[in-house]
């Protein structure tokens, strides 16, 4: 079976419990780290799915490694090659497909309630949960591209997943994270947190706090969907 592509653009924001799911159901996967200057492929047909990780960065910014990993997102989406992206990652695919990033109404820091919506593609991701616990590190939100269907979302936040074709899956908010990532985001992101005016930031007290109650329950929703996932995988 061809790895699974994961693409990584800041150091501290890895693959984490998506690399614990892969190892524990044996399916390769290799880290590119596009923080380090490791090059975009040109082509994604070396690879069983395409996953892209969060960073602090803006899809909007002129950064050189953003046009190549659209172009490549483009290209997997047209081969059915699945991709999966975490916020920063699921804004890539929304753009790549044709979706606008702008800034959200305000900026969402810490756990927060994400909602299952009533669709047919929800509850095939989701079953019959209708909400969980959900952890949430952003400023900017994606618009639906053509015909994908949203299937969360969060009382600050409209658009916080979509899915397309069955295949394709893009998050707003970050469903891999550890504890271990958790406590590190909240040392690093310390003066952020500090700087922002909004009732949807938590500080670094209460969202430790929170992350024993949970991180269990977004665990599992991250099982779920990571494994209907990696059902699309091209395995040839």
């Amino acid at each position: 079976m061809k790895p699974v592509a994961i693409f990584r653009h800041v150091g501290h924001e890895g693959p984490a419990y998506l690399g614990e799911f892969l190892a524990a159901h044996t399916i390769p996967w290799k880290l590119i780290a596009v923080d380090r200057g490791e090059a975009i492929p040109t082509a994604p047909d070396t690879y069983s799915g395409l996953v892209f990780m969060g960073g602090p960065m803006s899809v909007n910014d002129d950064l050189p490694w953003i046009p190549r990993s659209l172009e490549l997102i483009r290209q997997a989406v047209a081969a059915n090659i699945p991709v999966l992206g975490h916020c920063l990652g699921g804004q890539l695919i929304a753009k790549a497909l044709g979706g606008v990033i702008t800034r959200n109404p305000i900026k969402e820091i810490g756990w927060g309630m994400a909602r299952v919506t009533a669709t047919p593609e929800a509850r095939a991701w989701f079953g019959e949960t209708t909400e969980f616990p959900a952890f949430h590190w952003h400023g900017e939100t994606f618009s639906l591209p053509d015909g994908a269907v949203r299937i969360l979302e969060t009382a600050h936040c409209a658009n916080q997943a979509f899915v397309l074709n069955d295949r394709h899956l893009a998050l707003q908010c970050h469903v891999e994270m550890t504890e271990a990532m958790i406590r590190e985001w909240c040392a690093v992101g310390r003066d952020e947190i500090a700087a922002a005016d909004s009732c949807a930031v938590q500080t670094p007290a209460v969202i430790l706090q929170q992350t024993p109650a949970n991180l269990p329950a977004m665990r599992a929703m991250a099982e779920r969907l990571y494994g209907r996932w990696v059902s699309g995988l091209i395995t040839i």
